[in-house]
């Protein structure tokens, strides 16, 4: 598939739903016969209610041959679209649009650095999913609750670094860094030219972008926002 491959409208079924800490969950759809995707690329409900239209973007956490397509999703608790998708009835039937979303990965001699906050590491997951490894992986959450995937990034990524924002317990792994992604960009990471790739708050991409010119000289930057 090409990167400019035009999005289309499709219908899916839930299947199931998976908590994975008290604000997140995945969400899993039974894929359309037609649908192809990239790996990073994410999809875009699209819901009618009385008072508003509501649209929200999800990026996919299967690689592009899976059978079924996976999203990973917070329950922000503000009754929007991320709540309606985690009460809503297995069974029930969702129209999307896709594939949408440029942030697929560029194979390239430079080391890849992700860069993730929150569940900005969902297109990290399909990446990953689809056979991408030896990466540097820096995923920054407040509590380690929200390592999500953990387990999986330690067999894959050249280094796995947790950025634990908020002081935590005794479960918090022992080799992570207490302090903001930014943070360890700016102080720990080896100069070096590296092909970055962020995934999260428009803060962290617009801080990490700054450090990465003064301290990266000639790296590349892709970036994808989470809101």
């Amino acid at each position: 598939m090409s990167r400019d491959s035009v999005s289309k409208a499709y219908r899916a079924q839930i299947i199931d739903r998976r908590w994975l800490s008290p604000t997140t969950f995945e969400l899993g759809l039974r894929r359309p016969s037609a649908f192809i995707f990239q790996a990073g690329q994410f999809i875009r409900f699209r819901r009618d209610d009385i008072t508003e239209i509501m649209e929200r973007d999800y990026s996919l956490i299967v690689a592009p041959s899976d059978p079924d397509i996976r999203l990973l999703v917070r329950d922000t608790a503000a009754g929007g679209y991320s709540t309606f998708l985690g009460k809503t009835e297995i069974g029930t039937a969702l129209e999307f649009m896709g594939p949408l979303g440029y942030f697929t990965y560029q194979s390239d001699a430079r080391p890849a650095v992700f860069v993730a906050t929150g569940t900005g590491i969902a297109p990290f997951v399909s990446m990953a999913r689809s056979g991408i490894s030896g990466f540097v992986l820096l995923h920054g959450v407040q509590t380690a609750v929200d390592l999500y995937y953990e387990a999986f990034f330690r067999r894959l990524a050249l280094r796995y670094v947790p950025c634990l924002s908020i002081t935590t317990d005794a479960s918090s792994p022992r080799d992570a860094f207490h302090g903001r992604v930014t943070v360890f960009l700016a102080d720990r990471l080896p100069p070096g030219r590296y092909d970055f790739y962020l995934s999260g708050r428009r803060e962290m991409i617009r801080d990490a972008t700054l450090i990465i010119d003064d301290r990266f000289s000639g790296s590349r930057v892709y970036s994808e926002i989470f809101y």
